[in-house]
C-alpha cells in the first residue's frame, strides 16, 4: 500500500525481475485497444495515433514482433496508428540485431521513434542505418532553449538533422510558451 509509484522507480525493478515483458505486453495490447476505441468514438481525417515505449529487455525478446502483430490484430488497429519508441541506449548494445528487429517492426507498418536523442551515443553513422521515422529531441535540450544559446543551438541542430534525413522531429517536454515559441 505504497500508493502511486513513479515509472523511474518501478521500471528498473520490472526490468531486473523480467516482469517488464508481461507489463510491456499488457501495455501494448491496452494502448492498441484504447486508441482504436478513441478512433471509433472520434473519427477524424487523420486518425489518432498512440506511442508506446519499448524497453531494452523487450527489444531483446525474440517474440516482440509477434506480440506487436498480435496486439494490432486483437484491436483491429491500422499499424500506422502505432508508434513504437526506442531509446538510443536500448539499441546500441546490439546495433546490428536492433537494425534487423526495427526493420521487421517497420514491415508490420508501425512507425518507429528514436527517443531521448542527443543524450546517449548520438552517432550520426548509426542514425543513417536505423529504420526510424521520428527523432525525439530529449527534454534536457528543450528545457533550456529559451534561456541557453547552447541548448537552443543543439535543439535547432537536431531539428535540422531530422529534417534533412526526412524524419519527423518531436521536441519532448515543452512546458512554457517561451519554449514553444523557440
Amino acid at each position: 500500500a505504497r500508493g502511486e509509484v513513479a515509472p523511474g522507480e518501478f521500471i528498473p525493478l520490472a526490468e531486473d525481475t523480467g516482469m517488464i515483458l508481461a507489463i510491456g505486453r499488457w501495455v501494448l495490447r491496452e494502448a492498441c485497444r484504447q486508441v482504436k476505441a478513441w478512433q471509433e468514438r472520434w473519427p477524424a481525417s487523420a486518425p489518432l495515433t498512440i506511442a508506446v515505449n519499448l524497453s531494452a529487455r523487450q527489444l531483446q525478446h525474440p517474440g516482440i514482433v509477434d506480440e506487436v502483430r498480435a496486439a494490432l490484430a486483437a484491436a483491429g488497429l491500422d499499424p500506422q496508428s502505432l508508434v513504437l519508441e526506442i531509446t538510443e541506449t536500448a539499441i546500441m548494445e546490439h546495433l546490428d540485431a536492433a537494425i534487423t528487429l526495427l526493420t521487421e517492426l517497420r514491415r508490420l507498418g508501425v512507425r518507429l521513434a528514436l527517443d531521448d536523442f542527443g543524450t546517449g551515443y548520438s552517432s550520426l553513422s548509426y542514425l543513417q542505418r536505423l529504420p526510424v521515422d521520428i527523432l525525439k529531441i530529449d527534454r534536457s535540450f528543450v528545457a533550456g532553449v529559451a534561456r541557453s544559446t547552447e541548448d537552443s543551438a543543439l535543439a535547432r541542430g537536431i531539428l535540422t538533422l531530422g529534417q534533412t534525413l526526412g524524419l519527423e522531429t518531436v521536441a519532448e517536454g515543452i512546458e512554457t510558451a517561451e519554449q514553444l515559441a523557440v
